[in-house]
């Protein structure tokens, strides 16, 4: 399990930008585990925590497919990677896009840089995962910031992900969240055939993030 992802979401939360974002990242980078732990943030926070956080990984929470030039309001990959993203999250529930807009995108980046699409079930994980992103991260919407982890409410879901993005594909990356908030539930979803979760109100709105991220890792 020494490959399992821990994802971080700070979404818009406001435990979790602007100075906050910067003293949460500086938190997760102080957690010793042989996890690979990955901070999402605000394209407004990029810079401000990747000079916080220098040996963390931080992800952008959405790009668009678009290069320099007339593109008011877009957010441009090529910029999001000179603040220091080196991977971001996209068609995530609450920004959801085209799957064209997600083929265009992984057409334009480098290699190097992670890219992890967000489905709402299985088959739309399978319909990702032809497209051949880094990760493919399941996420029923209803379960989202709730109180019962995916592995408990829906484990069928995780499972059957699991194996729909194996039938298409044995290089993509396998994550669950909603609801993701302890150890036990990153045991679950590893033992359910993911490589880790990808959460965000277990860590970035409790009032101990340093407690909640030692718990997550905990059994890995």
């Amino acid at each position: 399990m020494n490959d399992a992802l821990i994802v971080v979401n700070f979404k818009t939360y406001q435990e979790a930008h602007g100075v906050a974002a910067e003293e949460l990242a500086k938190i997760m980078q102080q957690i010793e585990t042989d996890a690979r732990m990955v901070a999402v943030v605000s394209a407004f926070d990029l810079s401000s925590v990747v000079s916080a956080a220098p040996n963390l990984e931080v992800w952008t929470q959405h790009l668009d497919p678009i290069g320099f030039g007339s593109n008011t309001g877009w957010l441009h990959p090529e910029t999001a990677m000179a603040r220091g993203a080196s991977g971001t999250l996209i068609n995530h529930a609450e920004h959801k896009v085209s799957i064209e807009h997600i083929a265009m995108l992984l057409d334009i980046i480098p290699e190097n840089f992670t890219v992890c699409a967000c489905a709402a079930d299985i088959e739309e994980a399978r319909a990702l995962s032809a497209l051949e992103p880094d990760f493919v991260a399941v996420e029923p919407p209803e379960l989202i910031g709730g109180e019962i982890s995916v592995t408990t409410a829906d484990p069928e879901i995780v499972s059957g992900t699991a194996i729909a993005i194996r039938e298409v594909s044995q290089s993509v990356g396998i994550l669950c969240g909603a609801g993701v908030k302890n150890g036990d539930d990153v045991s679950m979803a590893i033992s359910l055939g993911t490589s880790g979760v990808l959460l965000a109100s277990g860590v970035t709105k409790v009032k101990d993030p340093h407690f909640a991220l030692n718990d997550l890792v905990s059994k890995i």
